[in-house]
């Protein structure tokens, strides 16, 4: 809506989502090194919908920008990602607790784990990845009482804004998948959709952010993932020659 304000539109059947947008929003305000949306007004619209009042981030999507990004700007925007998701994972998530899932981590993961190779099967994974899926969940454990942390869960290029004078953040966005649990299964879309299986760029990323994750333990919670479609980062990323799922978590995942 003009140069200033976004207006969000959630229908019935999202209406939650709509909702989380607007607590997290106003949560997070002013909070973090990144800018992210103002928070305006919220509430319904009609039929079931809801909306959702912001204010206009300023940049460049850094999805379509990547290619024109210099390699030293490349790390240290990272670098800002990575200190970035440390100021919202530093938050505490208490006030958004009777609203944003999944409460019982442990319980989340079982579910998750039970439906994940009928998932990824409904996606048309092959044959050859979708037998490895048990054995390696079973052989990659998980905290079942986390600290929790606010998570954005969808960090991606896509919804990271620059100014490509300077290359320097300019905005996050896109709070509505949030959720609090493992900190960990923040950096599932990190790693695909940030430094996409670049060990230096993730390295660089991790260090600012003050801990690094083990690979296995990241495809785990890509398997596991509410929005997880394996195919589709296959696709995108490709596999090591060996064909299993540990050496696809270093791929991945890995560091140097």
């Amino acid at each position: 809506m003009g140069d200033e304000h976004v207006l969000k539109l959630f229908p019935g059947a999202a209406a939650r989502d709509g909702d989380a947008e607007g607590r997290v929003l106003s949560h997070v305000q002013g909070r973090l090194p990144v800018p992210t949306p103002r928070m305006h007004d919220a509430g319904a619209y009609e039929n079931g919908w809801r909306y959702v009042l912001m204010s206009r981030l300023r940049g460049e999507n850094l999805a379509g920008t990547w290619p024109r990004v210099p390699q030293a700007d490349r790390e240290r925007l990272v670098e800002e990602i990575g200190a970035a998701l440390a100021a919202l994972h530093s938050l505490n998530p208490g006030p958004l607790g009777d609203f944003l899932g999944p409460g019982d981590w442990g319980a989340f993961v079982d579910r998750q784990r039970a439906g994940a190779v009928e998932r990824q099967r409904g996606h048309e994974l092959s044959a050859g990845w979708l037998e490895q899926v048990p054995e390696f969940l079973d052989s990659v454990p998980l905290p079942r009482t986390p600290r929790p942390a606010l998570l954005h869960t969808e960090v991606m290029r896509q919804h990271l804004l620059v100014d490509p004078d300077g290359w320097r953040l300019t905005g996050l966005f896109d709070f509505e998948p949030a959720m609090t649990g493992d900190r960990a299964y923040e950096f599932v879309g990190v790693g695909l959709f940030v430094t996409r299986g670049d060990p230096r760029l993730l390295a660089r990323l991790t260090e600012a952010y003050g801990t690094a994750f083990d690979p296995a333990q990241l495809l785990a919670y890509t398997l596991l993932h509410v929005y997880s479609n394996m195919p589709w980062y296959l696709r995108e990323l490709g596999a090591p020659a060996e064909g299993t799922l540990p050496s696809l978590a270093e791929a991945w995942f890995g560091t140097v």
